[in-house]
């Protein structure tokens, strides 16, 4: 499970950085968070490739979160896609995709498929879940919990081996099989741990501070939260329904979370570390993400 953040902009991209948009690799299929303008641009400077994303969870529609929207479809048309696209979003989500899937001269030439989604549903796909929260933002507007499925426990070695368990007999009880000898039944659940809960990634969009969205953190292995501006303009930013990086950190805080992530910067702020050190004082494990930043989500 990777992150690539291609773009860390609030409101508008800068020189710097790009408006939002992350990929995030689950090794069967690449996942966007958002696609801000320029989207496609950042994919050719990453690790990352627009033609290997399978779903884009939009959380609302403002233009720096999916007016990139158009250009990554038509080209991806033009380099002969044809697997299906499903795109995801607030309950608006069909009119305002429906739209930009209109702008311009082109042929679509595979399927898209729009969601609409509302607060706290629940997607089931391939070997992963996604939930959603509503976010406090001024339009409808949405957070997205990725999460895999719970992995097997560890196998305990020593316990085998105290069970008689020998050669190739640790590699079938690990693919599930029982084990049969004349002292008795050696079954996989014999010499597993219990069931180690998947990796997950929550990803608030923009966002004022919301208990809905802490409650959708709780212990995840990521949070990526909005972080607009320093503490001295946190009021002014909360009016707009957004956060400062004291509070993306307190979010990160009270969830239990792995890791924080502060992305959605203002253009105002050139150096992000005064950013990141008023989140540590309150979270040790903040970062606040670069363009093209990668980050390796491990299995714990």
């Amino acid at each position: 499970m990777r992150l690539t953040f291609l773009g860390t902009a609030g409101s508008w991209p800068t020189k710097e950085r790009s408006a939002s948009a992350i990929a995030l690799d689950l090794e069967r299929e690449l996942v966007l968070l958002d696609c801000g303008e320029g989207t496609q641009r950042q994919f050719f400077q990453s690790s990352a490739s627009f033609m290997r994303v399978r779903r884009i969870f939009l959380t609302h529609f403002h233009g720096d979160h999916f007016l990139g929207l158009p250009g990554l479809i038509q080209s991806m048309c033009l380099n002969n896609r044809e697997q299906p696209l499903d795109i995801y979003g607030p309950p608006d989500a069909e009119e305002m995709v429906g739209r930009a899937l209109r702008l311009g001269y082109f042929q679509l030439r595979f399927p898209v498929t729009v969601h609409a989604l509302a607060p706290a549903s629940t997607v089931e796909l391939d070997g992963y879940t996604v939930r959603t929260a509503a976010a406090t933002h001024p339009v409808p507007a949405l957070a997205y919990r990725v999460e895999e499925q719970p992995k097997r426990g560890r196998f305990d070695t020593e316990r085998a081996r105290t069970l008689g368990v020998h050669g190739t007999e640790f590699a079938r009880l690990e693919a599930g099989e029982t084990i049969h000898r004349p002292s008795g039944a050696v079954r996989p659940e014999d010499v597993m741990g219990p069931p180690r809960p998947g990796r997950s990634v929550v990803y608030s969009g923009d966002s004022g501070p919301s208990d809905e969205v802490t409650r959708l953190a709780d212990r995840a292995t990521v949070l990526i939260h909005e972080a607009t501006a320093a503490v001295d303009l946190e009021k002014q930013a909360n009016e707009w329904g957004h956060s400062s990086a004291r509070q993306a950190a307190e979010c990160a805080r009270t969830a239990g979370v792995g890791a924080l992530f502060l992305t959605h910067f203002s253009a105002r702020y050139k150096e992000l570390e005064p950013l990141e050190a008023e989140a540590r004082i309150v979270f040790a494990g903040s970062t606040a993400a670069r363009d093209l930043l990668d980050h390796l989500i491990r299995q714990p």
